[in-house]
């Protein structure tokens, strides 16, 4: 079953998508880049203001050097956060990057590597994330220029990298400038989550305010392709 997820800079918006429908709570600082992280005292606020089983992540960066990107990853495991995400760009996407990392996280925490689809990642790059023990893995654009997911992989490329995931028993999401109108055709793929900031942003600004109406338009959306209904 495909679940919303939405990235929030702070406890306040947190509660808010928390109350509108997001099922994944995503600490995420736009203002500093595709995968910025927020400081950890942030992290911790909005995770102690959310009610005890709320899942939530918050993202590490995507740091090209091994060691900072697990030193930031593992700081940010402390917050008590169900997921860390890292962004794993051309220098990292590899799969010996990939396995320095999972030497350094193992045993820490559960970490999802975020992959950019506009840096041409090898999606194949899976079977390495699985053996160094990431948890998941996701699809995301590192240039928040209005350029979406499926602008940048078909339809069958992403149904692929879904389907390799869940072979390994990875959790997947998709990601990177998606609009509402974006869920039915990728929830029909069957990801974990779809994720969202700018798209549910007013005026589309992801470095602008969480804009309730939409998030709630986004989790009806989600619900009725669940079910099968035609969209709220």
């Amino acid at each position: 079953m495909t679940r919303l997820l939405v990235s929030v800079v702070d406890s306040a918006e947190a509660g808010l998508a928390l109350a509108q429908g997001a099922d994944l709570i995503d600490a995420k600082d736009p203002e500093a880049g595709a995968l910025g992280a927020l400081p950890l005292a942030t992290i911790r606020s909005i995770q102690a203001g959310l009610p005890e089983d709320t899942i939530t992540s918050a993202v590490a960066g995507d740091d090209d050097d091994v060691e900072r990107l697990a030193d930031s990853a593992l700081a940010i495991a402390t917050t008590g956060v169900t997921f860390v995400k890292l962004g794993l760009g051309r220098t990292m996407a590899q799969p010996a990057s990939v396995a320095a990392l999972g030497r350094r996280l193992a045993g820490h925490g559960r970490f999802i590597a975020v992959l950019f689809a506009d840096e041409n990642p090898p999606l194949s790059l899976t079977a390495a994330l699985h053996e160094a023990g990431f948890v998941g893995a996701m699809l995301d654009t590192s240039q928040k220029r209005g350029i979406r997911l499926p602008d940048l992989l078909t339809m069958d490329q992403l149904g692929s990298f879904v389907a390799g995931c869940r072979q390994l028993g990875l959790m997947s999401g998709l990601a990177g400038s998606l609009r509402i109108e974006d869920i039915a055709p990728l929830a029909a793929l069957g990801p974990d989550y779809l994720g969202f900031r700018g798209g549910l942003c007013l005026a589309g600004n992801r470095r602008g305010q969480l804009d309730p109406q939409a998030i709630g338009r986004a989790a009806r959306r989600l619900q009725a392709v669940r079910h099968g209904e035609q969209a709220a």
